[in-house]
């Protein structure tokens, strides 16, 4: 026989349920209302640097090299293969001492040639002054000749007019003398002329001549050149370097055999990145750190384009150089662009690159934790940079790299 129960009471349950489900939206509540920013970075890890006021010297600071500022490069003047060495790297030569012989049987050939036509060009204008004196002279005997004749014509129609009058000479005579009289008038200044053109063109043909002796001339003697720098001595004195060739290497023409250098007179050439380079100016001063001590200078040049983002300074050394400065010597250069009197800086935030605006973590709680501000940075130089806006003396922040935290507002610090 079936009992009939009452239904059991379900408002514990109900409440219950009703608890958790409270607890889990002030859960979800309470974790949507927390800071995202609310993450935690150990002390050791980052850099801190306090802000300060007072005078600041603004500096750039690059690598480079040490470079001898007298290069003399030795280049072959003739393509030419290496019979001899005479000297090799690093030894101290003399202004023309022979560094390496070098040979090229077409050059000399060639040399020879180039003498030759000289000396063809040289006897015809030998032949050319001759022949054009004889035509002168002969000229000249023609013009003597023809003059004889009208001398002759004129005097005999002179004295044919005379007897004309006298009725002792026909008509017909008289005019055969008077035209043959100014026949040879006419001849004679005719012959004249041609003279006068003769004497004018021997200078030109001359001169056109002894042009073309000049032209080869001045070929062969390159060729003479050519041929006696096979034979490649030191333009200058100095210490040689790269001096590489081999025995019977053949070297083409333009190749740079060796350079000569001064090492006693070298300088700086540092690269500056170009983010600082646009401050550096002619005259500033400078220091360069040899890892052997430190050399006073000034710039003395700067390149007008950048490349691979520097640009080229050249540094000339003021003091005496350490002991081990050489050619070619790693070296660390910085150059004193300006000084800040009394403004407000601190260390150079790792990511920042030059004056704007940037956010940077201030330390706030006692240095329990960071919040990201925004601040205006003025003027920089290597390892500090001024702050126009937003930081206040004795502020703390964060010089390192916090790139990982650019979404957050706030770091715990422990």
């Amino acid at each position: 026989m079936d009992i009939a129960r009452a239904p059991q009471k379900k408002t514990t349950r109900h409440l219950l349920i009703g608890a958790g489900a409270l607890a889990l939206v002030l859960i979800t509540i309470w974790t949507l209302s927390l800071d995202p920013a609310s993450q935690s970075i150990e002390r050791s890890a980052v850099l801190i640097d306090s802000v300060r006021r007072g005078d600041v010297v603004r500096e750039v600071r690059g690598p480079g090299t040490l470079v001898p500022e007298h290069i003399r490069f030795i280049t072959a003047q003739a393509s030419a293969r290496v019979e001899r060495l005479a000297s090799e790297s690093g030894r101290r030569v003399n202004a023309g001492d022979v560094l390496l012989e070098l040979s090229n049987p077409d050059l000399q050939i060639q040399t020879m040639q180039a003498e030759q036509q000289v000396r063809q060009a040289q006897i015809e204008l030998l032949n050319l002054r001759t022949s054009l004196r004889s035509q002168l002279l002969t000229q000249q005997g023609v013009v003597a000749s023809t003059r004889t004749q009208f001398v002759n014509a004129s005097q005999e129609a002179m004295a044919a007019d005379s007897l004309a009058k006298l009725k002792l000479l026909s008509s017909f005579e008289l005019a055969n003398k008077k035209a043959a009289a100014e026949e040879y008038t006419t001849r004679l200044r005719v012959e004249r002329e041609r003279l006068t053109l003769m004497e004018q063109a021997i200078d030109s043909q001359i001169a056109t001549q002894q042009s073309q002796v000049v032209q080869l001339r001045a070929i062969a003697d390159n060729q003479q050149a050519r041929l006696r720098s096979l034979s490649v001595r030191a333009p200058d004195a100095g210490v040689l370097q790269d001096l590489t060739l081999q025995l019977g290497q053949w070297v083409p023409e333009g190749t740079t055999l060796a350079k000569v250098v001064q090492p006693g007179k070298l300088k700086a050439v540092l690269r500056i990145p170009e983010s600082q380079a646009k401050d550096v100016v002619l005259g500033q001063k400078a220091s360069i750190d040899t890892r052997n001590g430190l050399v006073a200078g000034h710039v003395s040049r700067k390149d007008p384009s950048a490349q691979g983002g520097t640009v080229t300074v050249d540094v000339v050394l003021d003091g005496p150089l350490p002991n081990g400065a050489v050619p070619d010597l790693s070296v660390d250069g910085t150059i004193v662009i300006e000084k800040l009197n009394n403004v407000l800086f601190s260390g150079r935030p790792a990511f920042s690159s030059g004056s704007g605006s940037v956010s940077l973590f201030k330390l706030v709680d006692g240095g329990k934790a960071a919040v990201r501000v925004p601040v205006e940075l003025g003027r920089s130089s290597v390892n500090v940079i001024e702050i126009l806006r937003g930081l206040d003396v004795g502020d703390q922040i964060i010089v390192s790299d916090m790139s990982q935290y650019a979404n957050v507002a706030r770091v715990r610090i422990k």
